[in-house]
């Protein structure tokens, strides 16, 4: 018999009641699927962050190189203004989630995979000729929270032609959404807050516009669980009660209808594993 996945609107109070106000809500539309919801997991607010209103990214230059006969090897500088990398956030003793003991850095996010860590501001990647991508970079606390004013992210759209080229192409100018956190493996004291992050370009979240649809599937205490939220405001927030094993979340950029936007970027997805203690060898 199947069972519904669909977070009902009493799970929902239920949900968040021990939360405080939140600004994620659920999705009360549905489909019946072979998977229950899992009510015991909660989305809660990370709390205020240190601000840095006047930190900057920008690409100060972007060049390919061919490697090999079908690839380039493409090399990204960035100009970091007003922020320092390498360095511990003020409050990383009390956010009480995943930190990087290496510090504040840049999330690189090429076409929505999962984003690599910059602690200088430059990165080589290798690209396939003939290729289209969206790389969109932004500054992150140590404990990988983005940081979300205006100025701290870019976008940059270009091809690599079929002799390993690069080529520039037109700003995109439609909502996207690009995936960030959570990512890889959460341990022990990490499992509690495992941080929900992810940036919206050219668009706002609200109840009634775009929002970000939330699908989070794991297989704990020997179920599988689908829940689904729909997150109206953007922000950053803890996955609490996940529980141990492997989970696999899904964004999608939805329009007011709950439509998935038809734009490059509008769904990601990513696998992630949370283990109470190293596994005995």
């Amino acid at each position: 018999m199947k069972q519904t996945s669909i977070l009902s609107l009493g799970a929902a109070a239920l949900l968040f009641a021990a939360c405080g106000q939140s600004t994620t809500k659920t999705e009360t539309t549905g489909q019946d699927t072979a998977k229950p919801v899992y009510t015991h997991l909660s989305l809660v607010p990370t709390g205020s962050s240190p601000e840095f209103p006047n930190a900057q990214l920008a690409i100060k230059d972007v060049t390919a190189q061919k490697a090999g006969t079908d690839s380039a090897t493409v090399t990204f500088n960035f100009d970091v203004k007003n922020y320092e990398l390498k360095m511990q956030t003020t409050d990383t003793g009390t956010k009480l989630c995943n930190n990087s003991a290496q510090g504040q850095h840049i999330h690189f996010i090429m076409d929505n995979k999962p984003y690599k860590a910059l602690y200088e501001p430059t990165n080589k990647i290798t690209l396939a000729n003939n290729t289209e991508h969206y790389l969109m970079a932004f500054l992150s606390r140590s404990y990988h929270e983005s940081l979300k004013n205006k100025g701290a992210a870019v976008v940059c759209h270009f091809k690599i032609d079929e002799k390993g080229n690069l080529k520039k192409l037109e700003a995109p100018t439609a909502p996207m959404v690009f995936y960030s956190r959570p990512k890889g493996d959460y341990l022990g004291k990490d499992t509690a807050n495992v941080l929900l992050d992810f940036y919206v370009w050219n668009c706002t979240l609200s109840p009634d516009g775009y929002k970000v649809k939330a699908v989070i599937s794991n297989d704990t205490r020997g179920t599988a669980y689908d829940t689904t939220l729909m997150i109206t405001d953007w922000k950053s927030n803890f996955i609490q009660n996940l529980g141990v094993g492997k989970s696999h979340i899904t964004l999608t950029l939805v329009d007011k209808d709950g439509n998935t936007a038809a734009y490059p970027s509008s769904v990601a997805a990513h696998n992630v594993t949370l283990a109470a203690q190293e596994p005995i060898k």
